[in-house]
């Protein structure tokens, strides 16, 4: 069973850093990628940064240059980091973890994280 848990987020003041991780357990052998997505009220769940596999990264236009996304692996789980610097009141969202798998390149299928709120604010 597939289970994504997120850890982090909080108030901050802007200029202020927060990481952010998710921890994905159950048949890790199969994502290829695993990401952060972010939502604002009134708006559509957007990707902020993501991490496959191999490594290649993507990132948002509006977060390059302050925000890093990075992984690793063990036995029993994939984790997923996001370090976030010079946070901007414009960055306050719930953020949520995904996780991307390749069923033996068939079909893939998207888990998702409960959401954590990140809030910048004075």
């Amino acid at each position: 069973q597939v289970q994504l848990v997120e850890s982090g987020g909080g108030l901050v003041q802007p200029g202020g850093s927060l990481r952010l991780s998710c921890a994905a357990s159950g048949g890790i052998h199969s994502i290829y990628m695993m990401g952060w997505y972010r939502q604002a009220p009134g708006k559509q769940r957007d990707l902020v940064a993501s991490i496959d596999s191999g490594g290649n990264t993507e990132y948002a236009d509006s977060v390059k240059g302050r925000f890093t996304i990075s992984s690793s692996r063990d036995h029993a789980k994939n984790t997923v980091n996001l370090q976030m610097n010079s946070l901007k009141p414009e960055d306050t969202a719930v953020y949520y973890c995904n996780a991307r798998y390749d069923y033996e390149g068939i079909s893939t299928r998207d888990f998702w994280g409960q959401g954590t709120q990140v809030t910048v604010s004075s």
